[in-house]
């Protein structure tokens, strides 16, 4: 049962950050929507698939640039998490695999199933990835290469509402670079009082020298886990 009412930020990039606040007001919280970073597409991307057997998303960002790029649903998809596996299904590829985790997990993933790959992975996405899945790949033998969409960039908040921002009681974070927007924010306007709710130890390492009132991670990078903080006392 929830606790006391309480104002959570949320930080993500849209359309993922209306998702997350429908699911923060089903908990009888009050939801912000403020994104720290805004995805920027880039222009006349050629998609190469010759000698493509899978497709890999990190985000749910990623699913959305390809889908506007590319027609192709047929190939295999990986998905990093629930949430990026429900945006692949919904953008009509048949076949999704989550890894309910992180960029390791899903090259662990993906790896376990090499013998029923007969070509490369995609990994469709963001110039500045949180995590370098190909590399990861690459260290377990599976070949595979980028496609870069995408590029997210931090938004520029004006001074008045970012002081309003920080007095919420928390601020939900999905990746590390939201988490050093964040960062910045609070080094013009500290604000002690506030709770970091991070997706992941990943995402909260660039507030490690920010002084907040508490800094989270669920034991499992699920939003889920992640809203279950809220009202977990610090």
């Amino acid at each position: 049962m929830a606790g006391r009412r309480q104002t959570i930020w949320i930080t993500r990039t849209q359309p993922g950050a209306e998702l997350t606040a429908e699911r923060v007001r089903a908990l009888g919280h009050e939801a912000v929507v403020a994104p720290l970073l805004a995805v920027r597409p880039i222009a006349d991307v050629e998609v190469d698939l010759r000698g493509v057997a899978a497709l890999a998303f990190t985000s749910a960002n990623g699913v959305h640039a390809f889908a506007e790029t590319s027609g192709e649903r047929r190939l295999r998809v990986f998905a990093v998490g629930a949430a990026t596996a429900q945006a692949a299904r919904a953008a009509g590829f048949r076949t999704v695999l989550s890894a309910d985790g992180d960029v390791d997990a899903l090259a662990e993933g993906i790896a376990s199933r090499r013998s029923e790959l007969r070509g490369a992975v995609l990994h469709a996405g963001a110039a500045e990835p949180a995590g370098d899945l190909v590399d990861a790949l690459d260290k377990h033998g599976v070949p595979a290469r980028r496609l870069v969409l995408y590029e997210t960039g931090p938004v520029k908040l004006d001074p008045a509402r970012a002081e309003a921002l920080v007095k919420a009681d928390a601020a939900l974070l999905h990746s590390p670079r939201a988490a050093k927007a964040l960062a910045a924010v609070l080094r013009a306007h500290p604000a002690p009082q506030l709770r970091a709710l991070g997706l992941s130890k990943a995402v909260i390492r660039p507030l490690a020298r920010a002084r907040l009132a508490a800094k989270a991670f669920p034991p499992f990078p699920l939003e889920a886990a992640l809203l279950n903080l809220i009202d977990r006392k610090p």
